[in-house]
């Protein structure tokens, strides 16, 4: 019927709290979204205890998931980057075999285990990250606390400003077109709960402070994919 207060529903002792359903998501109950949901729940409840604010409170366990996923987007803007390097091969090939699909698929492969640069690299973090979104969107849809907070215009902003420092492969025209999705997130979010915003919106200023340190700290370091510290093909 709407949000539910976990604590108010459990007190009856009739099994209540279990209308709170955190494994639903658009077709049914997802059991994977619900184990990732109950323990961030409990954590929520846990820092919360000590902060006395869920804003506070979202703010800190998203640093930690991001503290926990940031290899994974270590890897994965290291592989966007060497995506980059290598896409005026990508385009060469491209241009060469545009009548031959079968060998075009066949030289990218090839190019691509040359330089030990994986295609899909960029989007693991991502993929890894949404089970925990998702369990996060049904927590804070379905319990009352922190809700109407105006987040969304700066969370959309911080995603105009990810979408630019991010290594792409897409052409110009492509790239003009993506900064319309910052935009459609920010009224897809407008209708969200406060704390799912609150947690991109921090989600997205962290991505933004790491991809920075990472392009001024370790980019510099590293290479052409496939070729010796020299600069030599192998």
């Amino acid at each position: 019927a709407g949000p539910k207060e976990y604590d108010t529903l459990k007190v009856f002792n009739v099994g209540l709290e279990d209308t709170i359903d955190f494994g639903w998501f658009i077709f049914g109950s997802w059991s994977l979204v619900k184990g990732v949901a109950k323990p961030i729940f409990y954590i929520l409840r846990f820092l919360y205890e000590y902060t006395h604010n869920y804003g506070v409170t979202i703010i800190l366990l998203t640093v930690m998931l991001k503290l926990m996923f940031a290899p994974l987007q270590y890897k994965s803007y290291k592989s966007m980057k060497q995506m980059q390097m290598i896409q005026p091969k990508v385009l060469a090939i491209q241009n060469k075999f545009k009548d031959d699909r079968d060998r075009l698929n066949k030289e990218l492969i090839k190019l691509y285990k040359d330089h030990k640069v994986n295609p899909v690299g960029g989007c693991l973090p991502m993929v890894l990250q949404m089970p925990v979104f998702v369990a996060l969107f049904n927590i804070l849809y379905m319990t009352i606390d922190l809700r109407q907070a105006p987040l969304p215009i700066i969370m959309g902003v911080t995603m105009v400003i990810q979408q630019k420092i991010t290594p792409t492969t897409m052409d110009p025209t492509q790239a003009k077109i993506m900064l319309f999705m910052p935009v459609f997130m920010t009224f897809l979010f407008l209708n969200f709960a406060a704390g799912l915003v609150l947690y991109w919106l921090t989600n997205n200023v962290l991505t933004i402070t790491q991809q920075v340190v990472t392009e001024r700290v370790f980019a510099k370091h590293w290479k052409m994919p496939g070729t010796e510290s020299d600069g030599t093909a192998r």
